[in-house]
């Protein structure tokens, strides 16, 4: 028999009328007393302790472990940046293979309501997605880019004053207006060569795939497909699927922003255009009409996430808007000579001295710039 190691039984440790934490054993390592049993008598513990009481080292050492409190894992606490994260993921998996949900309208408007709370926790963050690209990789582009229209989309309607139950369909339009080619795009976006042919026809028939798609998934509102089937004609006759010339107010308004959101989006093949030559371009292009002048008031000349240098020589990032489009609130990342600074300070650029004065070129220290030294940790709604 093998013996087992033990240690003499601790007379502090045991309770009349507690259970033994242990099995009590001579000192030979036979068993005397199973764990768990209670002594109730004074006299009964004296003479086990006079006869020799031990217990098993290993018991002890498992007992104890087994009394230390679990430790606490500090969990920061959810913000903005890593909702709008999850949010993403969420759109991937639910309209990569939108035939596979039996209940994917439903899953789509909880999906666009959740959206909308994010929005209204802090508009500015939504729109700093929508500027600040560099950590989004290009094989979601299409996935982002819907999300990024959307968001611009509600801003625009809103702004129109247009009815909530209008703005949901305008959010919904701008998320599945591309669903048929949402990996092609991520697939266009990373390839190092122009369209190719079989890629050009897989665009021109989206429109009428999408309208098709969501149409079988049990879509029945006639403006949000309606928009989805325009979103690409223009009103000389030169867009598609259709060529049309009468277009509707929501179609309209998804391609200017579908447009304007593609063009501040970086591809390998090209550059992200600045969102003020991106603004110059739907300013010409819309004449300065109602929907231009919207985005322009929603989005800003220095949206949020735009990298700005100030008269005083700082470099810092647009993180709040103001009444002013061209005067919001930065946060400068450098001091005045253009070196890292640890410590962001805020300034408003409508202040004397601290105008915007262009846009910053080298932007390689925004790469491992993270969102929350701007922000802070902004807790997400309930």
């Amino acid at each position: 028999m093998q013996l087992v190691k033990v240690i003499r039984l601790p007379r502090s440790k045991v309770h009349l009328g507690a259970p033994l934490l242990w099995n009590v054993r001579d000192e030979g390592g036979k068993l005397l007393l199973s764990r768990g049993h209670m002594l109730v008598d004074e006299r009964q513990l004296n003479e086990l302790l006079e006869r020799g009481a031990f217990v098993d080292v290993e018991e002890v050492r498992a007992s104890a472990e087994e009394a230390q409190p679990p430790e606490k894992k500090v969990v920061p606490p959810p913000n903005l940046f890593g909702a709008w994260d999850k949010e993403a993921q969420a759109l991937r998996e639910l309209c990569q293979h939108p035939d596979v949900h039996h209940d994917f309208l439903n899953q789509l408007k909880s999906f666009a309501e959740r959206l909308l709370t994010l929005m209204d926790a802090n508009t500015d963050v939504s729109l700093y997605r929508t500027v600040r690209q560099e950590n989004q990789p290009l094989f979601y582009y299409g996935y982002n880019h819907a999300i990024h229209t959307a968001v611009l989309g509600v801003l625009l309607t809103r702004h129109l004053g247009w009815s909530a139950q209008r703005t949901m369909s305008m959010l919904l339009a701008a998320l599945t207006m591309n669903l048929p080619i949402l990996d092609l795009q991520g697939q266009m976006a990373a390839q190092d060569v122009p369209i190719k042919d079989r890629q050009k026809a897989e665009i021109q028939a989206h429109p009428e795939k999408a309208v098709a798609l969501l149409t079988a998934c049990g879509v029945s509102d006639s403006e949000w497909l309606k928009a989805i089937m325009e979103h690409h004609e223009h009103g000389d006759g030169s867009g598609y699927p259709s060529g049309r010339t009468t277009l509707s107010e929501m179609a309209i308004a998804l391609r200017v922003t579908d447009v304007f959101m593609a063009k501040i989006s970086p591809r390998v093949v090209r550059d992200a255009l600045t969102p003020q030559e991106a603004i110059k371009q739907l300013y010409r292009e819309d004449q300065g009409g109602p929907i231009s002048t919207a985005v322009i008031k929603q989005f800003g000349i220095y949206p949020p996430g735009d990298f700005v240098k100030l008269a005083t020589g700082e470099l810092g990032i647009v993180v709040q808007r103001t009444a002013n489009v061209k005067a919001p609130i930065v946060a400068v990342i450098t001091d005045t000579a253009g070196h890292p600074v640890a410590k962001t300070v805020r300034h408003d650029s409508g202040q004397p001295g601290f105008a915007i004065v262009g846009n910053a070129v080298d932007k390689a220290m925004l790469k491992r710039l993270p969102p929350e030294r701007l922000y802070g940790f902004s807790v997400v709604p309930v």
